[in-house]
């Protein structure tokens, strides 16, 4: 019995334990996913790319006009085929009507079905030139559909490194209110024993207030951002982005390769120049099928036709097949097809003119995105330098101003200094990792190569 009773003490506490660690270890679990929940996703400028491209309307549209040039291309291709049909019909009269002789004039019920096949071709190749210019703008679709892209990449990256900047100068704000704070309990402090004036102290909570509003406004600007970036990407608003890595060399290596092998490298790779070419084909094309105009068309028909009759006659031909072959040739049309091939000569102009205005307009932007990166990168080490000065300056300045050998003037400048050298580095640092994006984009390179 004694035994017993131990072994029943001893089930019922495990039992105990197991009925409190249980509830205690899934409420732990569930609190730890909600924790994992609330965690703000974390962004790379890579990782954005391919949700952009996802979620963005313009790219859509670019990938439906894609389709619709393959349906025009299947569209020209009919032309070129026979086109086979099948006919049936039926005729009842009142009465079947006989000649004197009884030679029957009027059947009384009359069907036939046949099949035809039609087939008709311009000798100037007209139907031909249309398939090349479906096929050369299928091409043209996709060269606007990957520039779109490109386009669209980079204006997310745009947003992506404004909110970057954005989010920086909220810490200079919040660095600069902290200093601020910092200078005007040390002003109050130095008022009441009598070492400042009254208006040192003011100037001090004058600035305070300012960095305040600095700083309201900073946050806002970060909210806009963030909700512009949001848009482009469809990212819940809630987000943190990871800074890039700030190894420069390896970034723009191949951007000291020169201006101009740079600009040679955008002609050959920029998709707005292939589509550009493609355009001059489809013009010369098009020129090509408006002179076809002149030159005849031959038809070919072909045709099986069966027919029945009530009353049977032994005259009734109840099934044929013939073909035959048209010919024709436009004498006057009212000058319409001068006119079109008038309007063609003038769209291949435009085409090639196009293509030279553009060629133009890609140079000066290679050389606009070069020099604004060889601006951002001389700047960058200086812009550093200054920072560092602006700090031991402050540094200084405020160690000054507590022993009384330097003014509440001299703490405001040395402060407005650092504010405004670490807005400069900031401003630098993202206008140099954009600047890198747009040789990028100016050249041809894609910035994001995934599918």
């Amino acid at each position: 019995m004694h035994l017993h009773s131990i072994l029943l003490i001893s089930l019922r506490t495990n039992m105990i334990r197991k009925t409190t660690i249980y509830p205690a270890c899934f409420f732990a679990l569930m609190l730890f996913l909600s924790h994992t929940a609330c965690e703000a996703q974390e962004y790379t400028l890579d990782r954005l790319y391919p949700i952009a491209l996802e979620y963005a309307e313009k790219i859509k549209l670019s990938e439906e006009d894609l389709i619709i040039s393959e349906a025009n291309r299947d569209k020209s291709l009919s032309s070129l085929l026979p086109k086979v049909s099948t006919y049936a019909g039926l005729t009842k009269y009142t009465d079947d009507k006989y000649t004197a002789t009884g030679l029957l004039l009027q059947y009384k019920e009359t069907s036939n079905w046949g099949v035809r096949l039609d087939q008709s071709i311009s000798l100037g190749g007209r139907e031909i030139k249309a398939l090349n210019m479906s096929r050369e703008n299928i091409q043209k679709s996709r060269f606007d559909l990957a520039s779109m892209r490109e386009e669209y990449l980079y204006t997310v990256s745009s947003a992506f490194f404004d909110v970057l900047r954005a989010g920086k100068s909220v810490d200079i704000a919040k660095s600069n209110l902290e200093r601020l704070g910092k200078h005007k309990s040390a002003a109050e402090t130095k008022l009441r024993v009598g070492e400042v004036t009254k208006t040192a102290l003011l100037r001090a909570q004058a600035e305070f207030s300012a960095a305040k509003s600095e700083l309201v406004k900073a946050e806002n600007g970060l909210k806009l951002s963030k909700a512009i970036l949001s848009r482009l990407t469809g990212i819940e608003n809630g987000f943190n982005l990871k800074e890039p890595d700030e190894d420069y060399k390896n970034k723009y290596v191949f951007a000291e390769q020169g201006l101009e092998p740079l600009k040679q490298k955008a002609l050959n790779e920029r998709t707005e120049i292939k589509s550009a070419m493609a355009q001059k084909k489809i013009a010369e094309e098009q020129l090509s099928f408006a002179k076809g105009g002149h030159w005849p068309s031959l038809g070919v028909e072909g045709v099986y036709s069966k027919m029945n009759a009530k009353p049977d006659s032994v005259t009734l031909n109840k099934s044929s097949v013939y073909g035959g072959l048209k010919l024709t040739l436009p004498i006057f049309e009212g000058g319409l097809r001068v006119a079109e091939v008038k309007e063609a000569e003038s769209k291949q102009r435009q085409a090639s003119l196009n293509f030279n205005d553009l060629k133009k307009s890609i140079n000066i932007e290679v050389e606009r995105a070069y020099l604004d990166f060889s601006t951002q990168k001389g700047m960058m080490n200086s812009n550093q330098e200054q920072v560092v000065f602006a700090k031991d300056n402050y540094n200084a300045v405020s160690k000054q101003f507590e022993f009384g050998l330097a003014n509440s003037l001299d703490v405001m400048d040395a402060n407005n200094l650092l504010v405004s050298s670490e807005k400069q580095l900031a401003e630098t640092r993202y206008n140099l990792d954009l600047s890198i994006l747009k040789i990028k984009r100016s050249v041809g390179i894609p910035l994001y190569s995934g599918k």
